[in-house]
């Protein structure tokens, strides 16, 4: 897999599988796994857990910089829970490093303050179709 960053965007933060498959009492089950990410000296914590990217953004001019993340990041991944007799679906996500929220841009815009439970940046999403396994009979 693969994913560039928008011309206009923030770099990436990360690739993310999203799986899902149903357990053994027929409930719904979903994990996700870190696949890819920007910054080579990022590493995963406990519980495998990645760091976080960090953040840029200066809520009050409503601006980043693209000095963390990657503009590219690609992969190969093998799922690590594989079961060939359990149907499933996985798809991938991609996520840009943070940046301005429209509040923030609002907020600079029409010198307001906002209340601090207002966010002011976003981790913008992007998604692939899923693939669907299904066990042969």
């Amino acid at each position: 897999m693969a994913a560039a960053k928008d011309p206009r965007g923030g770099n990436l933060d990360r690739i993310q599988i999203v799986k899902g498959w149903l357990d053994k009492n027929g409930k719904g089950q979903e994990k996700v796994y870190d696949v890819a990410w920007g910054d080579a000296d990022r590493r995963k914590v406990k519980g495998g857990k990645l760091q976080p990217v960090g953040s840029t953004v200066d809520a009050a001019t409503a601006t980043w910089t693209n000095t963390i993340g990657d503009p590219e990041l690609a992969t190969v991944w093998t799922d690590p829970d594989f079961d060939p007799s359990v149907r499933a679906f996985y798809y991938a996500r991609a996520i840009e490093i943070p940046t301005p929220r429209w509040t923030a841009y609002d907020a600079a815009r029409f010198g307001v303050k906002m209340p601090p439970e207002v966010p002011m940046t976003v981790q913008e999403r992007a998604w692939s179709s899923p693939i669907w396994y299904t066990p042969a009979p």
